[in-house]
């Protein structure tokens, strides 16, 4: 979907939720959840994408949760009407962990859903199921806005192409990122990275001569479903990574969901490695192992790059990988669904370009073509 600057709330208002899903139960579960935080409001429900469509004007929400699967006017297409009828209103997806649950929320995404979260399944207990819903969706909602009393500095847009100084965090002197032939790219990414990603990978040459290794924060299966729908779109081969694999020129290796993309060997012969270490910044995968990783096996010798999401997942990879001499690029707040991830980069002073989206792999080229 295209980028929307973050709304600011005024002191007083809270975020306008709809929830919508056929189930009785869901629709009680998640409007009890929403409700206990004070920053949310459920305006109303619906049984239905038909009935949503009815309401939106009479509620004025601000989000919408959507289930997929629904009688009469099914979620993905109710997503149709909802990016023609009303572009700006933010929308995620309930989904399944299921083979079609992932294939048919890659689909939403590509149609313009915001993000998505999984339903629960098995949690035991109702209360289980509540902390989960408010663990998972609440910050997925909030992502879209800036509360009162909070920083207005992300509000700002960033200029499109930014040279940034060397990071004064640091007394020792910055490697020269110029002169170091790049081995690999690296790519983080989260809220709107399918999209993203399916924008600019396409964009890459045949004969594009570094590996290149993506964390996107994704369950399992998802991320097979994602390699897989990336992979007819683009010249060079995509695959979620196996152990073992190999880290090769012109190969595109996806971090499989809930396990972390790790790097083995050195700049003439290394592979892959997952593992299900401890979750860092509440992710597996994170970009924060690949980029802490590859800066073991390449040095400095990578082009970091980190793409529209939320939080600040690939912060301390990237002043890692800065401080040997690396490239760091992070995409601009104009052109991210949420300027998280790529803000902290360049709030923290690392980023060597920031960049508008359709201007990653022109840069990323020039890097790679580096002598």
């Amino acid at each position: 979907m295209p980028a929307v600057n973050k709304r600011i709330l005024q002191p007083g208002e809270r975020i306008r939720v709809l929830v919508v899903d056929d189930s009785v139960v869901i629709r009680r579960l998640v409007s009890n959840a929403l409700e206990q935080d004070p920053d949310l409001e459920v305006v109303g429900v619906a049984a239905n994408g038909s009935i949503a469509l009815q309401r939106i004007p009479q509620y004025n929400p601000d989000v919408l949760t959507l289930d997929i699967e629904m009688p009469e006017m099914d979620g993905l297409e109710t997503l149709r009407r909802l990016r023609r009828e009303y572009p700006q209103l933010r929308v995620i997806m309930f989904s399944t962990l299921t083979e079609r649950g992932a294939a048919v929320t890659l689909e939403a995404l590509t149609l313009g859903a915001s993000d998505y979260v999984t339903k629960a399944s098995n949690e035991g207990s109702l209360d289980r199921s509540m902390s989960r819903l408010r663990e998972e969706l609440i910050p997925k909602i909030k992502q879209f806005f800036l509360l009162p009393g909070r920083s207005r500095a992300a509000a700002r847009p960033e200029p499109a192409h930014v040279q940034v100084a060397p990071p004064l965090w640091r007394n020792m002197p910055v490697p020269q990122s110029t002169k170091m032939r790049p081995k690999v790219v690296a790519i983080g990414v989260s809220t709107g990275g399918p999209t993203a990603l399916g924008t600019i990978l396409p964009q890459l040459p045949a004969e594009f001569p570094l590996p290149i290794l993506i964390v996107q924060h994704m369950p399992p299966l998802f991320t097979r479903f994602l390699a897989d729908r990336l992979c007819t779109s683009c010249r060079l081969s995509v695959k979620e990574a196996s152990h073992g694999d190999q880290v090769a020129a012109g190969k595109i290796l996806i971090a499989p969901g809930d396990f972390h993309l790790k790097v083995a060997g050195n700049r003439s012969g290394a592979h892959v490695c997952l593992d299900q270490s401890p979750p860092q910044n509440s992710c597996r995968p994170a970009v924060d192992a690949l980029f802490s990783s590859i800066s073991e096996a390449y040095g400095g010798a990578v082009i970091a790059v980190i793409l529209t999401g939320m939080g600040q997942d690939g912060l301390r990879g990237a002043e890692i990988l800065k401080a040997q001499g690396a490239s760091i690029l992070a995409q601009d707040e104009a052109s991210s669904v949420v300027w998280g991830m790529p803000g902290a980069i360049v709030n923290a002073g690392l980023a060597d370009c920031v960049l508008p989206l359709d201007h990653v792999v022109p840069e990323i080229l020039r890097r790679a073509e580096r002598t």
